[in-house]
């Protein structure tokens, strides 16, 4: 063997015996650069068949944005005018959370939820719109409920079209991620249907939460944020993926650890001054996969704002661009 061939197997070979903290660490790409209204919670966001893409949002009476390019944003005021008057059954200000707007039989639907802060006495409520545009939804009301009996949180709705039927992926903290059917006709849940398991975290108090479901090739990927959200720049949000055939699971990670089980590869976690990057959606538009999500930006305080990355494919598994 020649010398210098058996220096460079040594040195590989004295590289792998390092411990892992001495490699490099993982990098992550910044999101999009955009202007105007960045603040956000929880998006969700369409474009519009009118043009323009619009972001629902935690935060007033579910806060608007809208654009015509996904980097300019404007405030658009809120979803509704008022809080309809069953909000005040699951807080006392009429306030909803985490959005998620989707197209579908010639009309925009919006499901979103109404809880107070550690209980998982919640709701998740149904609107629809001819428009998708703030200020024209009409209130449908409940679509599931949960109560403190139940093993699960009525919170962070995700609806997905499968096979001519129709779900919805919820769930925080509790038992963690949940799916149940919905009537294609109400958007609500269809009586007496089975509640799915999809993912959970075998460490109390379960910290994943806020799931969204795709399509892509032939399997469906569920999207979760896990740790926690909510306090700024000390936030440890990040977004964890696995995959299945079959849209209620079971679903792994790229490992063949079950999500059930803790499993999760690592999509997005916070960089530089982009803190707690979480409580994600996805949405396509002009054949390009855009993850949205927000972030505390530590150069301003820990305001959340929104961020936006393409989201490519690779060997069948999600990567942010």
């Amino acid at each position: 063997m020649k010398p210098l061939r058996h220096l460079t197997l040594l040195t590989a070979a004295l590289l792998a015996l390092l411990p892992t903290t001495a490699r490099a660490e993982v990098t992550y790409p910044d999101p999009l650069s955009l202007t105007g209204q960045q603040i956000i919670h929880d998006p969700t966001v369409i474009h519009l068949k009118s043009g323009g893409y619009v972001a629902y949002s935690t935060g007033g009476v579910i806060g608007a944005r809208l654009s015509k390019n996904l980097r300019q944003w404007d405030d658009a005021g809120n979803a509704f005018a008022a809080p309809p008057s069953w909000w005040y059954e699951y807080n006392d200000t009429g306030d909803p959370w985490a959005p998620d707007v989707t197209y579908r039989d010639g009309r925009y639907w919006l499901h979103y939820a109404v809880s107070s802060w550690g209980t998982n006495h919640s709701a998740i409520g149904v609107a629809t719109s001819p428009t998708g545009l703030p200020g024209t939804w009409t209130d449908h009301g409940k679509a599931f409920t949960s109560e403190t009996t139940d093993v699960w949180n009525a919170i962070d709705p995700a609806i997905i079209q499968a096979d001519g039927r129709l779900w919805m992926a919820f769930g925080s903290y509790w038992t963690g991620i949940r799916m149940v059917e919905l009537d294609r006709k109400t958007g609500k849940a269809v009586p007496g249907a089975t509640v799915a398991h999809l993912a959970t975290r075998p460490d109390a108090p379960y910290a994943v939460e806020g799931p969204y479901i795709v399509k892509h090739g032939r399997y469906y990927y569920l999207f979760a944020s896990y740790d926690a959200c909510c306090a700024g720049v000390n936030s440890t949000y990040k977004i964890r993926a696995g995959r299945s055939t079959k849209v209620t699971g079971p679903y792994a990670d790229s490992t063949g650890k079950p999500l059930l089980e803790g499993g999760g590869d690592l999509l997005l976690a916070g960089h530089g001054r982009y803190i707690g990057t979480g409580g994600e959606s996805v949405f396509r538009d002009k054949g390009q996969d855009w993850l949205a999500y927000h972030y505390y930006d530590a150069d301003d305080n820990g305001t959340p704002k929104l961020g936006l990355n393409r989201l490519g494919w690779v060997h069948d598994w999600p990567v942010v661009k």
